[in-house]
């Protein structure tokens, strides 16, 4: 069974199947906080839905970052991120650059995780 959250005509923001959780690329509500402030936005959207899914970041498998300048933000987004992320419970991780939607995203966050 296939269970979809928070759906529109163009996708789902959470999918969950057999026991997997899977988050649709994740980014800040406010464009105008520089990458530290994304990505802490970004984790606070990514809690929010994990639970409403039943699950946690205890339970995140596997997180696919994006990042629009990785020499600039890689560093701050990762003192945002090691603050956060599970030191027991580390997710398969890849953190790469990318052209974005939006001229003010900074960051972008995938996340799939197992149900609690």
């Amino acid at each position: 069974m296939i269970v979809r959250k928070q759906t529109n005509e163009r996708m789902s923001r959470i999918i969950e199947h057999n026991g997997t959780v899977y988050l649709a690329g994740i980014v800040s509500d406010d464009k105008t906080l520089d990458i530290q402030g994304q990505a802490q936005r970004v984790i606070a959207i990514a809690e929010a839905r994990l639970e409403e899914a039943g699950s946690n970041k205890e339970n995140i498998l596997r997180a696919e970052i994006f990042v629009k300048n990785i020499s600039r933000d890689f560093a701050g987004f990762n003192e945002v991120w090691d603050k956060w992320v599970s030191k027991e419970n580390p997710p398969a991780r890849a953190c790469v650059e990318a052209n974005m939607a939006s001229v003010e995203t900074l960051v972008e966050v995938i996340f799939t995780a197992a149900k609690a």
